[in-house]
């Protein structure tokens, strides 16, 4: 890969990318152009060839991209290639209804261990996945392994919460609390506000004008 930064805009593109290759390789289609494929994922073909760039020379002109090379290369990018075991902080109605999805029809992602403090779930499985007290959390965070977490604890312990799991050793956090938490360098975060989400969208559909600008 060559070594240099990748904009966040693309980072973000890679899995897209990655999901649609999969299908299309699937289906026995076997090389795609950068206009099949932008056709295919709304994202512009001269941002898609930028995209690609940044990691060197991925298709031939007149060719365009062979696509079980893209999707294995991809798949490294993104280590598609091992599991990660993610934990879950704070089993609240958002909470269940993560681990129900817990990433089905995902090979490399999974949620392996959940922690709150109702001891009325404390110390069952639910949907397949433990529940542990935040009293253990620290400890089965070192034990397991476990460096991704998805946080859905009240906004109130946010940031409690996350030094405690920063000194866990997590280093990578996708938070789904209103508060924007802050951790030292070395740790990523990743915000996800549905009603920021939801917010912006009707904003769009309110206020676009009669030429979509």
């Amino acid at each position: 890969m060559v070594n240099a930064k990748i904009p966040r805009a693309t980072a973000k593109r890679l899995p897209i990318y990655y999901r649609y290759l999969g299908i299309l390789y699937n289906s026995g289609k076997k090389r795609i152009s950068s206009t099949e494929l932008a056709e295919a994922v709304k994202v512009d073909s001269a941002t898609i060839r930028r995209d690609f760039s940044y990691f060197g020379a991925l298709g031939k002109r007149g060719y365009g991209y062979d696509v079980k090379s893209l999707l294995d290369f991809f798949k490294k990018t993104l280590n598609q290639d091992k599991l990660t075991n993610v934990g879950l902080i704070g089993v609240g109605n958002l909470g269940h209804a993560l681990l129900n999805y817990n990433f089905h029809g995902s090979n490399n992602v999974r949620i392996s261990a959940a922690f709150d403090i109702d001891d009325r779930i404390t110390g069952t499985i639910q949907s397949g996945v433990p529940i542990y007290p935040m009293s253990e959390m620290k400890e089965q965070l070192v034990q397991q392994q476990i460096e991704v977490v998805i946080l859905t604890v009240p906004s109130p312990v946010a940031q409690r919460v996350t030094d405690e799991l920063v000194a866990a050793g997590v280093k990578g956090i996708l938070n789904f609390t209103p508060l924007r938490v802050t951790v030292q360098d070395g740790v990523r975060i990743q915000n996800v506000d549905l009603t920021n989400e939801l917010q912006t969208l009707i904003y769009f559909l309110n206020h676009v004008d009669q030429t979509g600008e």
